[in-house]
């Protein structure tokens, strides 16, 4: 591409990005995201690539580290949680409980 950013089409029709354009996307040098992906605290891999969500998540955890410093398995554990928060919220809407 002529932006400079690395796009790899994935195998479902969603574009992934390699792990220097995430980390670039995310504000975080490429040993914070290398560990977050040695660890399994973000999806994907170098060679598969990363999709949107998980550049949402390493910003999160980019956030997260930056304002409370928090090391990656922390940070982890916070967005684990939200997302978790997130998923029964949605749930209740849909049985019409109301949030």
């Amino acid at each position: 591409m002529g932006n400079g950013v690395t796009v790899i089409e994935a195998g479902t029709g969603g574009a992934v990005v390699e792990l220097d354009v995430l980390c670039r996307a995310a504000g975080l040098g490429p040993q914070w995201a290398e560990v977050a992906v040695r660890a399994g605290l973000i999806a994907g891999t170098p060679d598969e690539g990363f999709d949107a969500r998980t550049l949402q998540r390493l910003r999160r955890l980019a956030w997260l580290h930056a304002h409370f410093d928090a090391d990656p398995e922390l940070a982890a554990l916070v967005v684990q949680l939200e997302d978790e928060i997130e998923r029964l919220r949605a749930r209740l809407r849909r049985l019409g409980a109301g949030c």
